[in-house]
């Protein structure tokens, strides 16, 4: 994270925010992005020319399918341009490093064709100390889970990598590459802190397995 945020008052008050279901950002993570809409093509301009944060945020789950403007949850994080790309077909490619999470006061009225909102970092105040509450972490539970998980969708993990993880880094990845829908995506990021959050993540993972299982023996029945 750039060393200019180092809390609240870091951080501008009125941000550009891009509202993308599923998209997961957390303190330190790493969010790569394929920027090919105009509105968000201009969202990227405008950040370049400023502080270069954007807030990730997710519509809320509720919305209308057929919304035009679909209403935002509360809560989203906040991230700086780290990377930038233009390829030869007028898209852009950008990595997102999260900065602090962030709760939505007011959203301003259009002036561009992106959306921006008035934000507070105060309630998150915690997020600009890394690492913070690492010691707490159920660290043996967070492997376990994804020991299940892997076993039961079968894929590779780099588990060297995983053992020489932090644990936020461990817990906050796992997080953003969860596959999990809106509702427990954001569960994960509203999680007060590192320790809920991971507790947070055992018990989707658990419920996914389940799910999972149940599924199998009817299939077979």
């Amino acid at each position: 994270m750039n060393a200019a945020y180092r809390g609240p008052e870091d951080c501008p008050s009125v941000i550009p925010v891009f509202p993308l279901p599923g998209a997961l950002l957390l303190p330190r993570g790493q969010m790569p992005l394929n920027i090919f809409e105009p509105r968000y093509l201009a969202m990227v301009d405008d950040a370049l020319k400023t502080d270069r944060i954007i807030g990730m945020v997710q519509p809320d789950a509720d919305n209308d399918p057929g919304t035009t403007v679909p209403k935002l949850y509360r809560v989203g994080c906040a991230g700086r341009i780290t990377q930038f790309a233009e390829t030869g077909d007028g898209r852009y490619l950008i990595t997102l490093i999260g900065i602090a999470r962030f709760r939505i006061e007011e959203e301003l009225p259009p002036i561009d064709l992106f959306r921006r909102c008035r934000v507070s970092f105060e309630p998150f105040a915690s997020d600009f100390t890394a690492r913070a509450g690492e010691t707490e972490v159920n660290r043996a539970g967070v492997v376990k889970a994804l020991r299940n998980f892997v076993d039961a969708v079968h894929v590779k993990v780099d588990w060297r990598g995983i053992e020489e993880a932090p644990n936020e880094a461990l817990v906050n990845a796992l997080c953003m590459m969860s596959p999990f829908g809106i509702r427990e995506k954001q569960a994960l990021l509203e999680a007060p802190d590192l320790k809920s959050r991971a507790e947070v993540l055992i018990a989707l993972t658990e419920i996914e397995l389940a799910r999972s299982s149940a599924g199998s023996d009817s299939t077979m029945q």
